[in-house]
């Protein structure tokens, strides 16, 4: 609903007069809204893609880890070097199990990474990560550009929801106010709209 808001209020400027018209041709918060709702929705499925591989990936190797047998008689799986080393400790008693364990680490980590590379993982991640990061450089922009139409007004307000809301209808401030904004704009839309 709020990306079509920014469309029908951009829609109801355009069959204004001639000056609103250009203005709304030229608003850079609108300009800058529809270059981040592209950004945005590529990094979206790239996100969805990347998932499904590395669902795949977890399926197949696993993630990187390894057990280590206490001297009590437990078995604790570590799934990174720091969490190994606040079970073992410094202490010289567990050099070789620590050895061990960072070896099965090592060696489950390279299985992961060769698996990763060889199922387009890695890269799927990494194009998400610069797509992503695109969509907040560009979210920046937009919270500094000053919006000459209702269409860019809504436009910073439908990307603010959609990149800063936890969840939809999150009731928390201040997502019940910008929705109310956002709300007020689509109202007085559909009254300029015959």
């Amino acid at each position: 609903m709020t990306a079509s808001t920014a469309s029908m209020l951009e829609k109801s400027t355009l069959t204004g007069n001639a000056t609103a018209t250009n203005m709304s041709l030229f608003d850079p918060a609108l300009a800058l809204w529809r270059e981040w709702q592209t950004a945005h929705r590529l990094s979206e499925r790239l996100c969805r893609e990347q998932q499904r591989l590395e669902t795949r990936l977890v399926e197949s190797v696993g993630f990187p880890r390894a057990t280590v047998r206490l001297p009590e008689g437990e078995d604790v799986t570590v799934h990174s070097i720091e969490m190994l080393n606040e079970v073992l400790g410094k202490g010289p008693d567990m050099v070789a199990l620590r050895k061990k364990a960072e070896a099965d680490f090592a060696a489950h980590q390279a299985r992961w990474d060769a698996a990763a590379e060889e199922t387009g993982y890695t890269a799927a991640l990494r194009a998400e990560r610069e797509a992503g990061d695109r969509a907040e450089d560009l979210l920046e922009v937009i919270s500094s550009t000053p919006a000459t139409t209702l269409a860019g007004v809504a436009g910073k307000l439908d990307a603010i929801l959609r990149e800063g809301e936890a969840w939809e209808e999150c009731s928390e401030f201040p997502w019940p106010q910008i929705r109310s904004a956002l709300n007020d704009l689509v109202r007085i839309a559909q009254q300029m709209i015959p």
